[in-house]
């Protein structure tokens, strides 16, 4: 994902986090904005997940993040070539 995107989505990105992880709270999140390394060793201590299943489940987010903003895109470039 573009770092433009994920900054600007981050909001978002982190509410996802906290709906499926609850333990975790926005002061935590918000001191690791974005470093999805130090937000998967946050739940493997906090929910026992191995590494992997840490990584899966905040990819998971994330991708649904990126075909939003795929589908955005294409979107435009249909609006685009409409209008030429």
């Amino acid at each position: 994902m573009n770092e433009d995107i994920l900054k600007g989505k981050w909001n978002e990105i982190k509410g996802e986090i906290r709906s499926r992880w609850g333990k975790l709270n926005d002061d935590e999140l918000e001191g690791m904005r974005g470093n999805f390394t130090s937000i998967g060793g946050l739940l493997q201590q906090r929910y026992g997940l191995k590494q992997d299943e840490a990584r899966d489940g905040l990819n998971k987010i994330l991708s649904r993040f990126n075909s939003r903003v795929e589908d955005f895109k294409d979107d435009l470039r249909d609006d685009n070539s409409a209008h030429p």
